[in-house]
């Protein structure tokens, strides 16, 4: 621990790298938007939350390209740019016109019955506004705090990591009842709601992107040398050990992304209609509580343990929610919120362990392929089972299967290191 606290400019980096991630965790707020951006503009609920998926996408590419331009462009620049791209989403959001019809004013006949057919254009403004645009800015940003943190904490990268993903997960807590407030305040006018955020965003983004710097770009320090084999992408898709950690977190996540957006049914249908709000916020809490405790476990007793730990207690959630009801339905979902909460942080330091800090920021978009393909594939797929017992029962062994890769990977690590 004295080293942690001797490192005063990792530090530094570190507190700003927190704060910047509360703000960039609003990706996971967009259901505190379906109901009154619904009102405000006239648009069915699920197309609504269509947004969210958008979001979820560009999140993860916005890692990708990010990473790969982090050697030329800096993690500082990366940040900053990453930011002002999720401002001037939501800041082009106010602007979305309401009502604004794709066939308006368009020549009666077959070409004219074809286009009055397709839906209304401005939903599709927000897709790409605040889904695209906000999604890869956040991604961006994301991925160059955290690489920022494990290159000042090279021997603690699990406390460095849990640190800033932790108030990622934890923004749900502090901007749904925030922006529930201004919703209220400006009687659901979203225009004004979406001006606010982005100003919001542009001064927290100004008043922190230059803290977040790499060792090589602060005068005087040292970097720390680099161990092991430095893998580029292309090598590292090459090697099982990718696929093994690349496939355990798409099994992994695909609880929480199938329970999510049900939540408040869930509790409705299980007895606790009168909790289910405060549980999506008890949801938010544990998610943020599983980002510290995760990889800063990791630390301690192992990476491959402690990611084998948690895919058995999600999987052990997933069974629970086949009967769980009441009081045992908090726990359960606690459980499960815990476990997607530690998948970030954890999954960060695997990257970086089994291919290297040289190449991280685009080897980590690498591996978040697999929470991106999660997010979109599962909700899709189980959600067709219309038993739900079924459903649960299906991702808890999606769960195990996600643990059983873990195993491998453990083995196969072992197994180097006994040959070096």
């Amino acid at each position: 621990m004295s080293s942690i606290t001797q490192n005063k400019q990792g530090l530094k980096v570190l507190i700003a790298g927190a704060f910047l991630q509360l703000f960039l965790g609003i990706i996971y707020v967009w259901s505190v938007f379906v109901a009154p951006v619904s009102l405000h503009y006239g648009w069915e609920a699920a197309d609504v939350k269509l947004t969210a998926n958008f979001m979820l996408c560009f999140f993860v590419i916005g890692i990708l390209i990010g990473g790969k331009l982090q050697p030329k462009t800096g993690v500082r620049l990366n940040t900053l740019i990453g930011g002002l791209f999720v401002a001037a989403g939501m800041f082009a959001t106010s602007f979305i016109p309401m009502g604004m019809s794709v066939h308006s004013d368009y020549p009666d006949g077959v070409i004219g019955e074809v286009w009055s057919s397709l839906p209304n254009t401005s939903i599709f403004l927000i897709y790409f506004f605040y889904g695209i645009i906000g999604g890869f800015g956040v991604g961006m940003a994301y991925n160059a705090i955290g690489t920022a943190a494990q290159k000042w904490f090279p021997k603690n990268r699990g406390f460095a990591t849990g640190v800033v993903v932790c108030t990622f997960g934890a923004s749900t807590v502090i901007f749904a009842p925030l922006c529930e407030m201004l919703i209220r305040r400006f009687d659901n006018n979203m225009s004004i709601v979406f001006i606010i955020l982005a100003v919001i965003f542009t001064v927290a983004t100004l008043a922190f992107f230059s803290f977040i710097k790499t060792p090589e770009q602060v005068a005087g320090a040292t970097p720390p040398p680099l161990k092991g084999r430095q893998y580029t992408t292309l090598e590292m898709l090459k090697n099982p050990r990718y696929y093994l950690i690349t496939l355990s977190l798409m099994f992994g996540t695909s609880v929480f992304f199938i329970i999510n957006p049900s939540l408040k049914d869930l509790a409705t249908e299980r007895g606790l209609a009168d909790f289910a709000i405060y549980l999506v916020m008890f949801t938010g809490i544990f998610n943020a509580v599983g980002r510290l405790i995760v990889p800063l476990l990791s630390d301690k007793i192992g990476r491959e343990s402690v990611g084998g730990i948690i895919l058995a207690i999600t999987a052990l959630g997933a069974f629970g929610l086949c009967f769980a009801r009441g009081p045992v339905l908090i726990i359960t979902i606690a459980a499960v919120a815990f476990g997607f909460g530690g998948f970030p942080g954890m999954y960060a330091v695997f990257t970086s362990e089994n291919f290297g800090m040289k190449n991280f920021g685009a080897n980590y978009g690498a591996v978040m392929v697999g929470f991106m393909l999660s997010s979109m594939l599962f909700p899709i797929a189980v959600n067709s089972i219309e038993d739900r017992i079924l459903k649960f029962a299906v991702l808890g062994v999606l769960a195990i299967i996600g643990a059983a890769l873990v195993v491998i990977l453990k083995i196969l690590n072992t197994k180097c290191r006994g040959e070096v």
